[in-house]
Order: structure tokens, then sequence, then C-alpha cells
């Protein structure tokens, strides 16, 4: 139902991750019977999380990592490791610079170009050891470099950006990415994101994505809701992604994964999401918090470095512990950060939920008080009170 904002405008209720909670139903389950194993590109995992490309969370040794743990790791072909040969210098020299610095410098640094041969030997890096090869450039860095990467040979290609769709209006006769073309080409699945409609979401499928990422500035270290004022709720907006996956099926019978991009600390976060119809979940601060994590500490919007409108931020999520712990546990910190296979597992055997299909279509309710209980427990944290 609409709600009138004023006499010339009227608007949709939106609910984010916090104003929902999921309720038990008339069963119950052993957790280790739920099965969290999912697909996206015809590439089966255990664990339906990918860790976002972004520099301060996903290196050819991360992105290794989360391989032989079960998930995913998505590195970024526009960033760091592409761009110098020897990476560890350039993270050290923006983990240690001041807030008032940071922005100056990034752009610095990211303004070195880009060197094709980088592309290729992380690829294969990533490969050699037994890894993932999932990599991402922006629609205008898969125009100059797709063919870069198919050559070296990876796994999965996501095209990312701020907000992608199927129909872009520009000023000038430029090339711009045909996404049919690019999905029929590649010899790889393509992943396509970020949009937050059912409209936007159906048409990247038709298109031909492999899967399609949901979320437009949810996320800590990013600011475009903030500098752009773009976004919805990620919690309609996975339901309505999901609801043009499901539709898309029942026209087809070819399924799209709906993967939740953004916004998500906890397993209670990634369990919210999954409940609202995602099959997997994209998360950045929860891995960049990982001892083996390339960012010291830091973690950073992908947006950050732009030389006209910066959007991102850098944030200090600190260190708490391995990825293994991170993942699959033990858990060391009793917050939801930890054992993030474990919180799914425990949640799907507390609503009965077998499988993620069955995860999808548990009961969901509204509950604007947990958002106000979460901040206060934000703040009492903040203040040093513990719980």
């Amino acid at each position: 139902m609409d709600i009138f904002i004023g006499r010339g405008k009227t608007a949709r209720r939106a609910y984010g991750i916090d104003e929902i909670a999921l309720v038990p139903g008339g069963r119950t389950l052993d957790p280790s019977l739920a099965d969290t194993r999912w697909s996206i590109g015809g590439i089966e995992r255990e664990i339906p999380i990918i860790a976002s490309a972004m520099d301060g969370v996903i290196d050819v040794k991360m992105a290794v990592l989360l391989s032989e743990l079960g998930a995913m790791g998505v590195l970024n072909l526009e960033g760091i490791q592409t761009r110098y040969p020897d990476p560890v210098p350039i993270l050290e020299k923006i983990s240690s610079v001041g807030k008032d610095e940071f922005v100056g410098l990034m752009q610095e640094l990211y303004s070195a170009p880009i060197q094709p041969e980088l592309i290729s030997q992380r690829i294969k890096e990533i490969k050699s050891q037994g890894g993932i090869a999932a990599v991402s450039l922006t629609p205008a860095g898969a125009l100059k470099y797709g063919k870069v990467v198919a050559d070296a040979g990876a796994d999965l290609f996501f095209v990312q950006a701020t907000v992608v769709s199927t129909a872009f209006l520009s000023p000038e006769s430029v090339e711009n990415l045909d996404l049919v073309k690019l999905c029929q080409e590649m010899p790889m699945p393509v992943v396509l994101g970020n949009c937050v409609t059912y409209e936007v979401a159906l048409n990247l499928m038709k298109v031909g994505a492999a899967g399609v990422l949901v979320g437009i500035g949810p996320g800590a270290a990013c600011t475009s809701r903030g500098v752009l004022g773009v976004g919805v709720p990620q919690a309609t907006a996975v339901a309505d992604c999901a609801a043009a996956r499901n539709d898309y099926y029942q026209e087809t019978g070819n399924y799209v994964p709906v993967i939740a991009d953004g916004g998500l600390i906890t397993g209670g976060d990634i369990c919210k999401c999954i409940a609202c119809g995602a099959d997997g979940v994209m998360i950045g601060s929860p891995i960049a918090r990982a001892a083996e994590a390339p960012g010291r500490d830091y973690h950073w919007g992908m947006a950050t470095p732009s030389p006209l409108l910066p959007r991102g931020t850098r944030i200090k999520v600190g260190t708490t512990g391995t990825i293994k712990q991170i993942l699959r546990g033990p858990a060391l910190l009793d917050d939801g950060t930890h054992n993030l296979l474990g919180a799914l597992k425990t949640s799907m055997g507390t609503l009965g939920a077998k499988d993620l299909k069955e995860m999808q279509q548990v009961e969901v309710v509204i509950a604007p008080s947990l958002l106000t209980e979460g901040k206060v427990y934000q703040k009492a944290q903040q203040l040093g009170m513990g719980k």
C-alpha cells in the first residue's frame, strides 16, 4: 500500500533486515541435518557465502582459503591486486595513514594503471592452488578486460557496479556494454549486479545472468545511500528480486540464484536474508576481520578511490579470529560474527528447515522493536557496557 509523503508524492513502505524476525514453525530438527548446499554457475558450495570483491577482503591467499572451507571469494580486478606486482607495501600504506589523508592517498594509489598481465597472473595463481577463480570487473572494466579474463580461464565472472541495468542512456556515442552478448560469449558464467527491484532483476535474468546481486548501499564500507540517496532496505529488495527469480523459473525452467549483497554482519542477518528469498549472501566486513584478510584490520569501499565522487569509507574492523573460526568455528565471540555456518544450521534446525529452499519459506514477521533493541545494544557496546 502506498503512503502519502505529501500531496505530490507517494511511497511504498520497505523493510530492512533489522526490522524483521523469523518465526519457528511446527517442527524442529537437529542442526546436523540442515543442508546448506547451494549452486551458482554450476559450482556447488556447502556455505552460501561469497566474500565481497574488495581489496581489504580478498587477495589470492584468501580466495584459496575460502574455497577450501566451502565458501567462495571474489577478487577485484580493478584494485590493488592488478595495479601493483607486489601489493603488500601498498596495503600497508593504506592501513597506516590517518583519516584526513585517506581519500587523497587512495585516489593516488588507484590512479596507477591496471596491468592486464596481472589480471591473468592472479587468476592463474588462484587456480594453481586449487581455488575457485571468481573475479569482478565494473561494466567499463568488462568492456576493456573481458577477453583477458576469458583467456585466463576464470571460473566465475562478476560484473558489478553500484547500479546495473539493461538500459543505459548516454549523451555520448561511446561503446556500451552489451550484457546479452557478454553472457553469451564469455566462456564462464556471468553474475550481474547490483539491483534492488523486481523489474531490473528480471531483466538481468533474461539477458543471461547466472546470478543476480541484490543491494545498493547497505554495507558498512559503502556510503552510496548517504552520498546519492539511492537504495532500498535489504529485506524488501531481496524479497522483490526473489519474486522475479521465481517468476522467471516458472516461465523458463531456468533457476537464477539471488545473492543478497551488503549490510550483513551476523549469522542472524544471513538467516533473515535467506528467509526473505536469497539463495546466498555476499559479505565484506565480517571477512575483513579475519587474521588472513589483506586489509590489515581495515575495510573500505570499492568507490572510495573515485577521482570525482568518492562514495566509500575506511572502517577499522580489527581482527577477531581466523577465517575458519569466522566461517565454521569454533566461535570465540558470542555476537554472531563467528561460525556463520553453524549459526545458519542452528537457525534452520530451530525453524525446521531441512534445506535452503525450505528456509526461504519460513514465516517472517515485522518486528520494528528489534531495530530499537539493536540500537540500544550498539550504544551500550560503544560505551563499553557490553550487554
